[in-house]
């Protein structure tokens, strides 16, 4: 009885939470239009260029813009989400209430990676269609699989950021730390573009090790993936460690 209480407490905080994003056009509609604006325009009008011999433009901004709209996906429904419900008190009244926690934790989870997801199927429909992009069919679950997986450590970054940051400031602060990651990691334009200085950069940024890994899945990318895995993960681990003392804090302002 307890068991099944407990399944159904999940299944409505995700259901409502995906409802509330889908209904909320200053989420849903940035979070799929502006990848595939962007696509479009550099993908699709620009992509007979080549960045190597087998690679060309369209393909390789399929996966690196993917792997942004992903980023973009994870940071503003993790960080922003959180942080307006901890200004608002939600996430107080969910502290305190019956339902397990790591319901509205999973519950946005899920839905970072339902809209990973839909923002990577639309770029790859472009792609295949308009774009001149060509994929074997397990090359494309690859891509697909590897994109919406990239999706775990920035939702923990955007976690960071939703316990640490203020409502009104949250915002403000996840496009600061989108916007370059992306223009750095190499997801907006081909790192060969960039400055030496600034691709030495991109190293150390976890989008840059993301895109790579997407890359890898349709003939591109540098480094060892296990490589880019395992940085990913480290930089996954340090998010939640943020996050973790983010929630403490508050627990100390709320019992203290």
């Amino acid at each position: 009885m307890l068991a099944s209480r407990a399944l159904r407490s999940y299944g409505l905080e995700a259901r409502y939470e995906l409802i509330k994003l889908v209904r909320l056009p200053a989420y849903a509609l940035p979070t799929l239009a502006f990848p595939a604006g962007f696509y479009l325009f550099f993908g699709v009008l620009m992509g007979h260029q080549h960045v190597s011999a087998d690679m060309s433009l369209a393909k390789y901004l399929l996966a690196t813009y993917g792997a942004f709209g992903v980023v973009s996906a994870s940071l503003f429904g993790f960080g922003v989400s959180v942080a307006i419900e901890r200004g608002q008190g939600w996430l107080m009244l969910k502290r305190a209430s019956p339902m397990p926690i790591a319901a509205y934790f999973l519950a946005k989870l899920g839905t970072a990676l339902v809209f990973s997801l839909a923002v990577t199927l639309l770029l790859c429909a472009l792609g295949l269609t308009i774009g001149g992009v060509h994929l074997e069919i397990g090359t494309l679950c690859s891509l697909v699989a590897v994109l919406v997986a990239g999706a775990l450590p920035f939702c923990a970054l955007g976690l960071a950021i939703g316990t640490l940051a203020g409502p009104n400031s949250a915002p403000a602060i996840v496009n600061c730390i989108n916007l370059p990651l992306a223009f750095l990691g190499g997801l907006w334009i081909p790192l060969e573009a960039l400055s030496p200085t600034l691709a030495h950069v991109a190293v150390f940024l976890p989008t840059y090790h993301f895109g790579q890994l997407a890359l890898a899945t349709i003939g591109g990318g540098t480094g060892s993936p296990l490589v880019h895995v395992a940085v990913l993960a480290g930089y996954t681990a340090l998010f939640l460690g943020l996050a973790a003392y983010g929630w403490k804090r508050d627990e100390g302002k709320l019992y203290g």
